[in-house]
């Protein structure tokens, strides 16, 4: 079965109502997503997506030089070709031999896979819609980007409000509470949340004495992203409790087996829509430590591109029975949402944090950026009544003069 054609399709797929309020300003550009069709010898087509502007692996430039005539099963296993051009040559071989994608990856030991619903920090009632929307669509937990600027037991609060007993949260900080001293007296307070399952990076990754700190005097589980540190430094020094694997087929298996070897459970983050999911469930189906509910954020776009949606029961899905991925791309939205740009700019806009006592202070960076500016401003930690609002630009003279006084570096304390 050797590679005939290759066919890129970019779509526009919009965010759900809700998610926008908040990802159109920091994440816009994954709405892009990019659909991967190949055709084998003999007609049989197999199906992948790209996140273009996230994933692990972008489809080369090169990629018809490199696959066109070549064997699938000799180029399938090569991280290199990008996400959706190796999950539509896995998705092809499944269909041509007639068996699920998990027969291809190794021996199947569950048939349904946890998952957990994503999304960014938001204010209090943000959270709560968010875990709102996750109970009624089947999930039993939901990982949250906590961060510093807001009230974290506001929002917490706010989702035990909404969730019934058994939803967790698990909480990334992306490294934005900086150093243990910041991180333990926190995550210390939020141990009287039995909602609170699991820290993801709360400080670098990098910080090993930190983070063993942390590790040793807090009670819940910490999850690292797999390679940094070096896994030998992290085994040895004993600083997380799993891990977050995120790479291709080949990457993804090698970090199983070392995660299998020390006995570490990990969820896959593989983010796409309802495609990209069906390739992270039959991946779930056959690594022994995919444990932890899978990070594929699907629930983050208004349209999962496949005709079925995947079926979310108790916080699990169900592994497709194939033959490949065992789904079917939606055409219609292809065709409506087919675009012909690759990127989008969010909106100029600034962040005004606000302290109880009436402190703010405008930062016109990205979200993104905000992530390293606002611990070297050594900013508060959570602190009670905190939150961030975003402001548009409204074209008014008063947004101008608080964006010109933010980048400047003047009254920004107001």
């Amino acid at each position: 079965m050797r590679i005939e054609n290759i066919s890129l399709t970019t779509l526009d797929v919009p965010f759900t109502d809700h998610a926008n309020r908040h990802l159109g300003y920091w994440l816009p550009h994954w709405r892009i997503v990019e659909i991967c069709e190949v055709t084998l010898t003999g007609g049989t087509k197999g199906l992948g997506e790209t996140i273009p502007n996230y994933t692990w692996s972008k489809v080369p430039e090169n990629i018809f030089d490199r696959a066109i005539g070549k064997r699938a099963a000799d180029l399938m296993w090569d991280d290199g070709i990008g996400a959706g051009v190796q999950m539509a040559l896995f998705d092809a071989v499944g269909r041509a031999l007639s068996v699920p994608v998990h027969s291809l990856l190794g021996n199947r030991i569950r048939d349904w896979c946890p998952i957990s619903w994503w999304n960014m920090d938001m204010p209090p009632e943000g959270w709560a819609e968010e875990c709102r929307q996750a109970v009624a669509a089947g999930y039993t937990s939901a990982k949250l980007k906590a961060r510093p600027w807001f009230d974290l037991h506001a929002a917490i609060e706010a989702v035990r409000d909404v969730v019934p007993p058994g939803f967790h949260l698990d909480l990334d900080y992306n490294a934005t509470l900086a150093n243990s001293a910041n991180a333990v007296p926190h995550l210390k307070e939020l141990e009287r949340y039995l909602e609170v399952a699991m820290i993801e990076s709360p400080i670098p990754q990098s910080d090993v004495a930190g983070n063993r700190q942390i590790r040793t005097r807090c009670d819940r589980p910490i999850a690292m992203h797999f390679g940094s540190p070096p896994i030998e430094t992290c085994v040895r020094e004993d600083v997380a409790d799993g891990f977050v694997v995120c790479a291709g087929a080949t990457g993804v298996t090698r970090q199983a087996a070392i995660a299998d070897a020390w006995n570490k459970p990990f969820w896959l983050q593989l983010v796409g829509t309802g495609i990209t999911t069906a390739w992270a469930a039959h991946l779930g189906a056959v690594l022994s430590q995919a444990k932890w509910p899978a990070i594929t954020c699907m629930n983050i776009w208004s349209d999962p591109l496949i005709t079925e949606p995947h079926d979310i029961r108790g916080g699990f899905y169900a592994v497709p029975e194939g033959p490949g991925l065992g789904v079917r791309l939606n055409r219609k939205a292809v065709t409506q949402f087919t675009s012909d740009h690759d990127w989008v700019d969010p909106p100029r806009h600034l962040y005004r944090y606000s302290r109880a006592s009436g402190e703010k202070t405008d930062y016109t960076c990205s979200k993104q950026e905000l992530h390293h500016v606002y611990p070297r401003d050594a900013q508060p930690i959570a602190e009670p009544g905190s939150t961030l609002t975003v402001i548009e630009d409204d074209g008014s003279e008063a947004f101008t003069r608080s964006w010109e006084n933010a980048v400047g570096g003047r009254n920004r304390h107001r």
